[in-house]
């Protein structure tokens, strides 16, 4: 049986501490940013200068270096989401559910680029903007889902009962994510199969690929980057009644 070394926790039972998670994730945040900067800049000079032309789509094809992960990233999210909506409604831990709310918003944002690039890049390749396909159609449901979230959540003025409704609709949804992913596979649609995650070997180039998982980690950090912000403000307007938030505020003036 794999044991869980008792350091990693205890670094997770400290990290679920307001105080110790605000200031965890301040010194964070530097090294997030400058991880994020490197890696776009590496991605995208892959991307758009050393790769070479599809063979078929010419040029055309580099949008899948704003639209495939922005595509991994809309279920990756949401996944995210419903985890940290079942840890708060189980063992009711704060910084779970705003973990959940928190990461709404950006993954709604990848949703909606995903459905914009791919659109703009269905035009020239399949001859069109839109195909009510299940790919299509599905991913547009995980949009709905997202804003679904957001409007509940803004909705109920109680916000942690909220957060339990949030999260109820977090785990209802998830059964759209296998969808997603298997639609290619279950049903006849305009997109073509697994490239990169194939069992045997991905079909796309190396040079093509390097890049493409370049962006996913970048778009990753950006996540991390985006909801962490959004969550530090979000525990602060939580716990602006408590002991450690008026501290921190008078060392700040001092």
């Amino acid at each position: 049986m794999f044991l869980i070394p008792d350091s990693v926790v205890r670094f997770f039972h400290r990290l679920a501490s307001p105080p110790h998670f605000y200031a965890f994730t301040e010194q964070l945040m530097p090294w997030l940013a400058a991880a994020f900067l490197l890696v776009t800049l590496a991605g995208l000079y892959g991307g758009l200068y050393l790769a070479p032309p599809d063979y078929q789509q010419g040029d055309s094809y580099r949008i899948i270096y704003i639209h495939v992960p922005s595509a991994w990233m809309s279920l990756f999210i949401y996944v995210i989401m419903a985890i940290a909506g079942a840890i708060g409604l189980i063992w009711r831990i704060k910084l779970a559910e705003i973990v959940a709310i928190s990461s709404a918003p950006v993954g709604a944002g990848f949703t909606f680029i995903a459905l914009v690039t791919g659109s703009l890049w269905g035009k020239p390749m399949w001859g069109t903007w839109w195909v009510w396909d299940a790919r299509l159609t599905s991913e547009l449901i995980l949009l709905f889902l997202y804003l679904g979230v957001i409007g509940l959540y803004g909705a109920i003025e109680d916000k942690r009962v909220a957060s339990k409704a949030v999260a109820i609709l977090a785990l209802v949804g998830v059964v759209n994510i296998p969808i997603i992913h298997y639609s290619v596979e279950w049903w006849n649609t305009l997109h073509q199969g697994p490239t990169v995650t194939k069992m045997d070997k991905p079909s796309i180039h190396v040079t093509m690929l390097v890049p493409l998982l370049l962006m996913a980690l970048s778009f990753k950090l950006y996540y991390l980057i985006a909801m962490l912000q959004r969550a530090r403000t979000e525990l602060l307007r939580r716990e602006r009644n408590s002991q450690w938030v008026r501290t921190m505020v008078v060392e700040n003036e001092q």
